[in-house]
């Protein structure tokens, strides 16, 4: 299962109602940083390299793991809980749940090895509790990206970068590595002597929500790509405008100082010229060449200006909308969430009265409402004519 994560619990510096501080001796501590120490590592000298780009002080990352952790678009890190068995067949207290404990420890000891880009930080055993089971901290990265630090925070492209492609309909690169690191844990279950019977009860009932949420990523993905181009665009635009900030401010004094002494400029009238052949042959076409392409910078810098004036609103309109489709996604995985408790629950169910017993039930209850709909539907009146 997948977790929020609370390093604190993990690590037993609060005891919540369902732990027994008496067997917390017990617990295994694999690895426990900071981290904030394990962003540093990662990110730091990929951060350098992208605020050493940036033009504009603004657009600089000052604290990688902040941004990270105030944004909306990725988890500053993941947590995924394993556990063999259950409290009736693998109570911790029992020699069932001593091999339950080597079991998750043997799969613990492969993991990193086995996802280079899920930086571990914090992964604990606990055996405190009613069945052993294994905490795991991770931080996704993936390297050499094009679209902000070259070295960044990212699930998707972590997963990728291991091989697993998204593919339709709820076959994400998530989905994908879940089915392989639940082959690698029943490897090692199968060494122990342990076979896995595969209830297939984790994915019921949660396609369409699945579904709805791998399209919403999808779409976010896509304005995040749009973003960044545009974002490339508005700083070329910038760099432009620089460039050609100081030669605009510099017309004004040119024209200045030609009108006070245009002798510096004007060319020296040759022997026995008239003061009319020197006006139309010289004067006239210097001053026109001049006023050409003071009005061409003028133009250009104005056409320029216009162009990056549109960028923006383009920016600002893709980010308005990634933003919006980034709050939807967080609602999906909501709904996700509380369907995954209500499949839970019903799976409780079947176990307490009998799968069979409950599918009667759940059909009497629909043929039920059915009836129901069919009696409160208004009954059309008919005419004389048309009985």
């Amino acid at each position: 299962m997948v977790g929020h994560g609370s390093v604190n619990h993990n690590t037993r510096k609060f005891h919540a109602k369902n732990t027994d501080p008496e067997r917390s001796h017990l617990n295994i501590d694999y690895c426990q940083e900071n981290i904030k120490v394990v962003y540093h590592e990662l990110f730091d000298e990929a951060l350098k390299r992208y605020n050493e780009k940036q033009t504009r002080a603004d657009r600089q990352i000052k604290d990688y793991y902040e941004k990270i952790r105030s944004g909306k678009q990725e988890k500053p890190f993941h947590e995924i809980i394993l556990q063999v068995g259950n409290k009736e067949d693998m109570s911790a207290d029992s020699e069932d749940g001593q091999l339950a404990a080597a079991v998750l420890g043997e799969y613990m000891s492969g993991f990193q090895e086995r996802n280079p880009n899920l930086r571990v930080f914090s992964a604990h055993l606990h055996m405190d509790e009613a069945t052993p089971h294994l905490h795991i901290d991770f931080v996704p990265f993936t390297t050499g990206s094009k679209r902000g630090l070259d070295t960044r925070v990212s699930l998707k492209q972590a997963l990728a970068a291991q091989g697993f492609h998204g593919g339709t309909r709820g076959d994400t690169e998530w989905s994908q590595w879940v089915r392989s690191e639940k082959e690698q844990l029943a490897l090692v279950m199968e060494r122990h002597g342990i076979e896995w019977e595969d209830k297939g009860t984790h994915d019921k009932h949660l396609s369409v929500l699945d579904y709805k949420k791998e399209q919403r990523a999808k779409e976010v993905a896509a304005l995040e790509t749009v973003m960044a181009e545009k974002e490339s665009q508005v700083e070329g635009q910038e760099r432009r405008l620089k460039e050609l900030a100081p030669a605009v401010k510099n017309m004004e004094r040119l024209a200045a100082e030609f009108s006070a002494d245009p002798e510096q400029i004007l060319p020296e009238p040759g022997a026995l010229e008239t003061g009319r052949a020197y006006r139309e042959k010289k004067a006239k076409p210097l001053l026109a060449q001049i006023v050409k392409i003071l009005r061409s910078l003028y133009r250009a810098y104005i056409d320029l200006k216009g162009k990056f004036e549109r960028l923006q609103g383009d920016y600002g309109r893709v980010r308005e909308s990634n933003e919006r489709l980034s709050d939807r996604l967080q609602e999906v995985k909501l709904e996700n969430k509380a369907l995954r408790h209500i499949s839970a629950d019903y799976e409780r169910v079947k176990r307490a009265f009998g799968p069979q017993e409950v599918e009667q039930a759940v059909e009497a209850a629909k043929q039920r409402e059915q009836a129901e709909k069919a009696r409160k539907r208004p009954r059309r009146s008919f005419s004389r004519d048309e009985r």
